[in-house]
């Protein structure tokens, strides 16, 4: 269809080649790889096919308006800078015209423009998104990007307590004015700068307030000194060595003083500050070099304030801060600075926060430079000097509501849901005042057929909002015989007595010839349990293992007919997992046999042959979870083993021991594990069946958390066996055979609260608003029949 030549970029390097456009496909040939002495790490040819685009965005490059950067559903993402305006354009029209199925045509829009569209502001003011979400947002919309270390997302200081030996966050002292920049946090500073924007007048760079940028490639380099590709290039820029230790990035504390003390450096953060504490360790050893100051130590991880033990503890403690309610309160004054009015003009001169001329976008048009020299003078300056991110406001940026005002506000917008008005309230929010509703599934049928629920779901994707048009959606339930009802639910009521509106599938009340069960018979010795079951995102069909032929099949939720059979397995599939990111489109199986599959699973149906086979287990996978936005395939094993693989090429990349002895043997079974979006891991372990050790005292079964990365984080035990858990937002739910149901702190595994049940509980499942993503009701399956609907005590008296 079209055929141009662009530029792949990558960091600080370019890799020029050949992007092609199919009616199927994208695929970009760099010219590098047909040159193997000249291949670098970043000269890759891609493929991406057209369903897989999710977003489109104009971007800058070295100023002028000459790139897009494209987004996938995986979250890959490819920045092409091209020859001109004119070429980008061509080039986003082909796209479009071609009607990808999953892209958001937005179009190549002016960023403020997009950004109005997108109502985020609304929803940050709204508490609808966490401040690090919002912050994200607003880089990627104003251009910012990790494939671009000259327009690397920027981040705030939130803290300037670094030496205190504790971290009081309800203190306001111990937090940066985030309404001044990073040159004047110290207010003796002011007189100078204010006296070097008017004396400095050069023709050539204009007046400014600093003489560096808070944002540019070396200070990503500096901060990322730990990390590849960052090292290599640090060292590249150095001329093949490590800079002067005492100029590298050592220490937190003495990061923030050197800035507050006064001098060139006026840095902001990088987003990995909030969540990547690996950045923070010498994990490769490098020899970093002797700082030649004080007690001229050997630079090696970063030091790290008092208040924080770790280098996890630290992202914590930090991630806290930023989503503290000081910072909401007044994050919109750092925004009105970086994103918004103060950024230009004579309100910056007023904020003191004018940098060189030549980061602004607005004064620098290479495009109308014919000579070559002096172009390659004025992208050097860019490129030293740093961007300013392209403007987003023009008028002050409104503040956000305090956690009180947005509850307020929330309760209110779902109290007139039934009238048309959108909002929902968080069940999350209202831990101390949750109330249990019983529904008894096994009623419509037998009343004396009360055969545990041991899986219960609903839709994850709606068209249109429940709370709009008023339209119910079905309930999926399956009991321990395998009987499947459909029944019909809406997560609002008029009644007084239940927040929600159930109605039972109509054949539940009748013969049993009506009835419809899970096509085809299980495995003798398969434990029914809800990791047999994937209902899809749209709620039209079933996924189910655990049967005698090795298979797991489609099934119809409306007709209970099997719509397809897939046989891969060469023992009984134990286990499955919907993607718990993005539009749900994969599912993981875990067998018997010890492997795990990824397969597709788009428009209800399921791909053939596996996308990945993942291999490494030495017994039988009990359990598994996929993240395909982390990239990430977890698999738990009766060996006791947990392994990592990578989604897109199923390569295995850590394996995680939660629980050996002296000796390095296995003394657990990883019988439960799940994925956060936080990028947490947890799993769950308890003693083998058949214990081989007499001498051994009990185990108790423990919950352990690790990172994305690996490290284990917290362990906490618990009395009492699990049924079920899994994770939603920042809470953790877990269900046990003595039917309490919990709520646990996902990054402390401190408990919030506990609602007895009484009876065991088999299997849970949490309600979202598919507006606001928020959890509205928690639903859990009782081994005696029954269904219980757990809501906030405050969202029935709403009603």
């Amino acid at each position: 269809v079209r055929s141009v030549r662009c530029d792949l970029v990558c960091l600080v390097d370019r890799s020029p080649g050949t992007l092609e456009i199919t009616t199927k496909n994208i695929y970009f040939f760099s010219d590098q790889q047909e040159d193997k002495r000249a291949q670098t790490w970043y000269a890759q040819d891609f493929k991406v096919p057209l369903h897989q685009l999710r977003e489109i965005h104009s971007r800058r490059f070295n100023m002028s308006r000459t790139a897009l950067e494209i987004f996938l559903i995986d979250q890959t993402n490819y920045f092409l800078h091209f020859e001109s305006k004119k070429v980008v354009s061509k080039v986003n029209s082909t796209i479009l015209s071609l009607r990808p199925q999953n892209l958001n045509k937005v179009g190549i829009r002016k960023p403020a423009k997009l950004l109005q569209s997108s109502s985020l502001t609304q929803k940050w003011v709204r508490r609808e998104i966490s401040n690090f979400d919002y912050l994200i947002q607003l880089n990627t919309i104003s251009g910012r990007s990790y494939n671009d270390l000259n327009q690397y997302p920027v981040f705030p200081w939130v803290l300037r307590d670094y030496t205190s030996d504790t971290l009081d966050l309800s203190d306001p002292s111990v937090y940066r004015e985030l309404s001044r920049p990073m040159g004047i946090q110290n207010t003796e500073l002011e007189p100078a700068v204010r006296e070097r924007y008017e004396e400095v007048d050069d023709p050539t760079i204009g007046k400014f307030h600093y003489g560096s940028h808070y944002s540019n490639a070396a200070g990503v380099m500096h901060y990322l000194i730990r990390v590849e590709p960052f090292t290599s290039l640090h060292v590249e820029l150095q001329g093949g060595k490590f800079d002067y230790a005492d100029r590298q990035f050592f220490s937190i504390p003495s990061s923030w003083m050197t800035i507050f003390r006064g001098g060139s450096d006026v840095k902001e953060l990088i987003p990995e500050f909030y969540y990547f504490p690996e950045f923070l360790k010498n994990l490769n050893g490098y020899d970093l070099g002797t700082l030649q100051s004080g007690e001229r130590m050997r630079v090696d991880d970063v030091i790290l304030p008092k208040w924080a033990s770790s280098p996890e503890d630290f992202i914590t403690k930090h991630r806290e801060a930023l989503e503290s309610d000081y910072v909401s309160e007044h994050l919109h004054q750092w925004i009105d600075l970086v994103f918004g009015y103060k950024q230009v003009g004579p309100d910056a001169v007023k904020a003191l926060n004018v940098f060189n001329y030549y980061s602004y976008e607005d004064n620098v048009n290479l495009e109308s430079i014919t000579n070559s020299k002096e172009r390659r003078q004025v992208e050097a300056m860019i490129n030293n000097f740093g961007q300013t991110p392209t403007q987003l406001f023009t008028e002050p940026h409104p503040q956000r509501f305090s956690q009180d005002s947005a509850r307020k506000t929330l309760s209110r917008a779902y109290a007139s849901a039934l009238t048309g008005r959108k909002g929902s309230q968080s069940l999350f929010d209202n831990l101390g005042s949750l109330k249990a509703h019983s529904i008894d599934i096994a009623t419509g049928s037998d009343p004396h057929l009360c055969e545990p629920v041991v899986f219960v779901g609903t839709p994850t994707l709606q068209a249109k909002s429940l709370l709009i048009s008023g339209n119910p959606e079905q309930m999926v339930t399956i009991t321990k015989s395998g009987l499947i009802n459909t029944h019909s639910w809406l997560p609002i009521s008029t009644s007084k007595t239940r927040p929600f509106t159930f109605q039972f599938d109509p054949n539940s009340h009748f013969d049993r010839s009506r009835w419809h069960f899970v096509g085809g018979p299980f495995a003798h010795d398969v434990s029914m349990s809800p990791h047999l079951f994937v209902l899809s995102p749209n709620g039209k069909s079933l996924v189910s293992g655990g049967h005698w032929d090795n298979s797991f099949r489609v099934i119809s939720c409306e007709k209970g007919k099997v719509v397809s059979r897939v046989t891969y397995h060469t023992d009984v599939v134990t286990c499955m997992a919907l993607d718990s990111s993005g539009s749900g489109d994969h599912i993981i199986t875990g067998s018997r046999d010890t492997t795990c599959a990824i397969w597709g699973f788009a428009n209800n149906e399921l791909s053939q042959q596996p996308l990945q086979t993942l291999y490494g287990h030495e017994s039988e996978v009990m359990c598994v979870a996929i993240s395909t936005e982390l990239d990430m395939a977890v698999s738990g094993g009766r060996d006791g083993t947990c392994l990592v693989h990578t989604v897109r090429s199923g390569r295995h990349t850590h394996t995680l021991l939660p629980r050996r002895d002296s000796v390095g043997t296995c003394c657990c079974e990883v019988q439960q594990v799940a994925i956060s979006n936080y990028g947490r891991v947890l799993l769950y372990t308890q003693e083998p069946t058949h214990r081989t050790a007499a001498n051994r005292a009990p185990l108790l079964p423990c919950l352990h958390l690790y990172n994305i990365n690996g490290t284990l984080l917290a362990e906490k035990e618990v009395s009492v066996q699990l049924s079920h858990l899994l994770i939603e937002d920042k809470v953790i739910i877990t269900g046990n055979v003595k039917g309490n149901l919990t709520f646990r702190n996902l990054f402390s595994l401190k408990q919030q609260c506990s609602q007895n049940l009484v009876e065991p509980v088999r299997c849970i499942f949490v309600i979202l608003d598919h507006q606001s993503k928020v959890c509205t009701h928690v639903l859990v399956g009782l081994s005696n029949g029954k269904l219980i609907v757990v809501s906030s005590k405050e969202l029935s008296s709403a009603k």
